[in-house]
């Protein structure tokens, strides 16, 4: 309905400039809403655009524009105000009309067709399977989750797709660490690497390969420490001490490898199958699913991260030094080039991700968006300039960063390493404070600002915690449907000249903002928006419900008002849902 509001303005805006400016009608015309309310429903600055081609003052310009404004009933009044700006008070009959479309269209009140359904892939979480999830992954969880669902609402053909890293050091210390946990529990004791991952799910995982083999993949600890370097003394937090704890770390993967054969690989898949498992229903208990699940691996067997290596030097984008191939991502703005091969013959973690980034493209999406930690920021130059290499479209291409949640326990942070298993997962801040607040609470912020989660105000049931405030909101109005008793679908029919009041009118106002804040927080990549809205509408609804009876003697009054708080109930819904948050009916 808005929309159509600043169509008519714009058109009602485009004769009035065909009279005072002929030359000058293919300008831009802007129309915005005005943060003060005061300053009425919509504003232009029109005339300041014009100032400069016409040589005149801008308030001259604005009071011609609006004396050639043809007469709409959709205007009460167009006003010259500050430097040159029109601002539009619009007619109540047109604020109310939009009760009217929320009641036809329910859930599809909002949606837009600005994306054209051209394909875009969102690919988020994206964690290494080597242990549960933690807070910090379940902001980026939430944001992509309703980023996909806005703009999929926003009108995009949307792929939701989570990128396995299951190849890789990072899996073989998970691999190793599940098989000398596994030693330890048949009484075969190897020194624990600090440097591998110590969390308890780890001794699980051990525990399910004995309960499964017995002693099958047991080997005796002077075997396991055969050739390995030892360990610098506890403590030690140098330079060295940190570099021969990575050697000893690498030596014992490649003892279990050896001492193993084609056992590691059982062991090696049966701890990256526990952790995807333990990763995918996280995810899917709170409420975040996937299109596509990408396998790092593939990218190997295909042999697409070769075919992508040779490609970029057949390109000249390639030089050896000291026996390994370095990517010239500084010709593309990186403060340095890249290795993609290392002298040993073994493709970098950059390769794989060069390729991964080819077959997105392969795959004819229109908008690639990836969502990364914060930590990532620099590897953005490096990823553009390998698209750019392969001569493919780096626009395409969107980066969106997000910042690590930081969860306040008693006043202290909570330590979120996987190494050292002492991390704060989200299946257990879900269980503490609900998925709807995790949820709404990661939603809050921009996704590229730091988040503070509070979990005292999480669980709170007072009108500051902003879930809970719009919840009730929803659940109040259920409430009042269910006394009035009557038929939704008669309320299409409901005199809304009976909204007259100032708040009424605000809210009304309000519900005619839902689609352009969906189109420009699809437009923006910012779901937070819709929270923010959401917050705004509920408090609109409160006052008003604080101030006046719904349910009073006059049948038409009544009607008229039950049709505007059920058009608010059903635009929180629509935008709850877009936050994957729920809307429960009592409270």
């Amino acid at each position: 309905m808005a929309q159509d509001v600043k169509t008519q303005l714009t058109a009602l805006l485009q004769q009035a400039l065909a009279s005072v400016a002929p030359s000058a009608t293919d300008t831009t015309i802007q129309l915005e809403r005005p943060r003060d309310p005061s300053h009425g429903d919509f504003a232009t600055n029109l005339a300041m655009q014009l100032a400069k081609a016409l040589k005149k003052n801008p308030r001259e310009i604005a009071q011609q524009l609006v004396n050639e404004l043809p007469p709409s009933r959709l205007v009460t009044a167009a006003e010259v105000a500050g430097a040159g700006f029109i601002n539009f008070r619009l007619d109540a009959g047109t604020k109310t009309d939009v009760v009217k479309a929320v009641l036809a269209e329910n859930e599809n009140f909002g949606r837009s067709t600005a994306g054209g359904w051209q394909k875009v892939q969102v690919e988020f979480v994206s964690a290494n399977p080597t242990g549960p999830l933690h807070v910090g992954h379940g902001r980026g969880a939430a944001y992509g989750a309703s980023l996909s669902s806005l703009l999929t609402f926003a009108g995009w053909d949307v792929t939701r797709e989570y990128y396995v890293n299951d190849a890789g050091r990072q899996m073989d210390i998970l691999g190793l660490s599940t098989w000398l946990r596994y030693l330890e529990q048949h009484d075969v004791v190897v020194p624990f690497p600090p440097n591998a991952y110590q969390g308890a799910y780890v001794r699980e995982m051990a525990a399910q390969l004995k309960a499964a083999h017995g002693d099958k993949y047991v080997r005796a600890a002077d075997a396991v420490l055969a050739g390995t370097p030892g360990l610098p003394e506890a403590g030690r937090a140098d330079d060295e001490a940190k570099q021969q704890r990575e050697l000893h770390l690498d030596a014992l993967i490649a003892r279990a490898k050896e001492l193993l054969g084609a056992d590691w690989d059982y062991v090696h898949q049966h701890a990256l199958n526990e952790q995807l498992a333990d990763c995918r229903d996280d995810l899917e208990q709170f409420g975040v699913e996937f299109d596509v699940w990408f396998s790092e691996k593939a990218l190997y067997d295909t042999g697409l991260v070769a075919r992508c290596v040779d490609l970029l030097e057949k390109k000249g984008h390639l030089y050896v030094q000291n026996g390994a191939r370095w990517f010239r991502s500084t010709a593309f703005g990186d403060e340095k080039d890249r290795v993609v091969q290392r002298e040993n013959g073994l493709y970098t973690y950059f390769a794989s991700d060069i390729a991964y980034h080819l077959n997105k493209f392969e795959r004819g999406f229109d908008k690639v968006i990836n969502i990364w930690g914060a930590d990532h920021h620099g590897y953005i130059p490096r990823v553009t300039g390998a698209i750019k290499a392969l001569d493919l479209d780096s626009d395409k291409l969107q980066v969106a960063l997000v910042q690590f949640a930081v969860l306040y326990r008693n006043g202290q942070k909570a330590s979120m390493s996987t190494r050292s298993g002492e991390f704060v997962t989200l299946r257990e801040l879900r269980g503490e404070v609900g998925n709807d607040a995790c949820r709404f609470f990661y939603a809050l912020r921009k996704s590229d600002q730091h988040l503070d989660f509070d979990l005292d105000l999480a669980k709170s049931q007072t009108n500051e915690n902003p879930v809970y405030y719009i919840q009730y909101a929803h659940a109040r109005i259920c409430s009042v449907v269910n006394q009035w008793a009557g038929d939704i679908a008669s309320l299409t029919d409901a005199d809304l000249s009976l909204l007259s009041n100032p708040r009424e009118l605000a809210i009304a106002n309000q519900l005619g903002q839902f689609r352009e804040v969906i189109e420009t927080a699809a437009r923006e990549l910012a779901p937070h928006m819709i929270a923010f809205y959401l917050k705004d509408l509920a408090g609109e609804f409160h006052g008003w419900y604080n101030a006046e009876r719904m349910l009073v003697d006059d049948e038409k009054l009544r009607d008229a008002r039950v049709a505007l708080a059920a058009a608010v109930r059903q635009v929180i819904r629509n935008g709850l849902a877009i936050l994957g948050v729920s809307c429960p009916e009592s409270m």
